[in-house]
């Protein structure tokens, strides 16, 4: 062992020592009922996050790298699809995934500005927000309350000669209705993606979310199922869908080569490319008005260490989800979130609505919760419409709706979710369903 790789693993192994003094302690403390906080979520990781995070850190690559290379190799794995790419968030994710479909090179089917995607107006932003900032158009249909996601039923009347895509989300880890939603998208030539984030590790028919449209994205941010900090990804089997998102990912560049490597084409100066210069260099011919969205090598390292951990942590979100759900099932005045038909799913949250028997408000309940140390959450934007965000858009120019969106609001208004996340002992969850039970009754 040279002089650097033994003051290397010197470093690492006292990392882990690191890791055992400071953070292993802080994640074994004793729950104590009424004093210790109940976060809806959290970081679960141990000294292998931190001995990756140093590793890479001692590389100083810095950007895309080796642990980011291996990332998207062993996430598509997981997920059965051909290609995998890290970005820098969900919400980039979410950009990706939608600009995508604005390419030139998808022709009679590229998304143009004056074009319309189906999606819904309860759940997060940035699953919306690319279809607005590029000037096509979001038709919004109404949600389910049996699931609370898409009511598909309502598809066939959200449909015109302008709608190209449907881009929704599995909401809080519950898959939609895919095999309805797919068959509408196949039926009428239209693009799916699906927003992943709450969601991966689900299954739909045995088969991930995410992988069934032409396009899914996931979330690394420190609530999601899996963490690097920062971070998300984009997946997809198709092979003009990689072409674009990767030069889209890369400031737009026609060249494939990977950071740090030239002339991988071997034609690097010898070919056309528009109007330019014959042999024009090949690194900086750009096809498509870009971004960038790469992650650096070590957030990459620590999502290395946690896709290790996944299996685990799908199994202890089901399990914390059936804990809760065995424990309030019989209350009258709240309506639980069911599981998808045909489905597995990997609970982001615990969902839950008011019923017409409830003497109180949603708001009544979250408090006294919160007051009880028990962290809940609104279903993200309820109704992003009744945001001001939408004050300067015109309805039926800049955005359609579908109907009343009535199930809309009631989610708006009489929803909240509480966290099953893995780091959450059996004591959170009988103290969250004591807390809800006693204020019911």
């Amino acid at each position: 062992m040279t002089q650097e790789e033994q003051l290397k693993q010197e470093i690492l192994d006292k990392t882990k020592e690191y890791y055992e003094l400071v953070h292993k302690k802080n994640q074994t403390k004793p729950f104590v009922a009424g004093q210790s906080r109940v976060n809806y979520a959290g970081r679960v990781f141990d000294e292998k996050e931190m001995v990756n995070l140093v590793d890479s850190s001692l590389d100083f690559w810095l950007t895309y790298g080796d642990y980011s290379k291996k990332f998207e190799k062993e996430l598509a794995a997981f997920l059965h699809v051909r290609w995998a790419f890290l970005v820098n968030s969900g919400s980039s994710a979410n950009l990706l995934a939608f600009y995508a479909l604005t390419s030139p090179l998808l022709k009679e089917r590229q998304v143009k500005r004056g074009d319309e995607v189906i999606t819904v107006a309860a759940g997060f932003p940035t699953t919306v927000a690319p279809i607005v900032q590029y000037g096509a158009v979001p038709v919004f249909v109404d949600m389910e309350l049996t699931h609370f996601n898409i009511d598909e039923t309502q598809l066939e009347s959200a449909l015109s000669s302008k709608t190209k895509a449907v881009m929704i989300a599995h909401t809080l880890g519950n898959p939609f209705n895919i095999k309805a939603v797919k068959a509408f998208c196949d039926k009428h030539n239209l693009w799916l993606i699906e927003d992943n984030c709450d969601a991966l590790g689900s299954l739909y028919d045995g088969k991930p979310t995410g992988t069934w449209g032409d396009i899914g994205t996931s979330s690394f941010y420190p609530p999601h199922h899996m963490t690097m900090g920062e971070g998300g990804a984009t997946y997809t089997n198709n092979p003009l869908l990689k072409k674009i998102m990767l030069s889209m990912r890369d400031w737009g560049r026609d060249c494939w080569c990977e950071s740090g490597v030239d002339n991988t084409c071997g034609c690097r100066f010898t070919q056309q490319f528009g109007s330019l210069p014959k042999g024009y260099d090949h690194k900086y011919v750009y096809s498509h008005f870009g971004f960038n969205l790469k992650v650096s090598d070590m957030q990459a390292a620590v999502g290395c260490a946690q896709l290790e951990k996944f299996p685990h942590f799908v199994e202890k979100r089901k399990e914390n989800f059936k804990k809760l759900y065995d424990g309030l099932k019989d209350i009258q005045e709240l309506t639980l979130v069911e599981t998808q038909p045909n489905s597995d799913p990997s609970w982001f949250g615990f969902m839950m609505t008011l019923t017409k028997e409830a003497k109180f408000t949603r708001n009544d309940l979250v408090e006294y919760l919160e007051n009880n140390n028990i962290q809940t959450r609104n279903l993200f934007a309820g109704n992003m419409l009744r945001h001001p965000m939408f004050d300067t858009l015109e309805e039926n120019v800049d955005y359609r709706v579908i109907g009343t969106l009535e199930n809309t609001d009631k989610i708006m208004n009489d929803s909240f979710w509480i966290g099953l996340y893995p780091g959450m002992g059996d004591q959170a969850i009988a103290y969250m369903i004591h807390k809800i039970r006693e204020f019911c009754e």
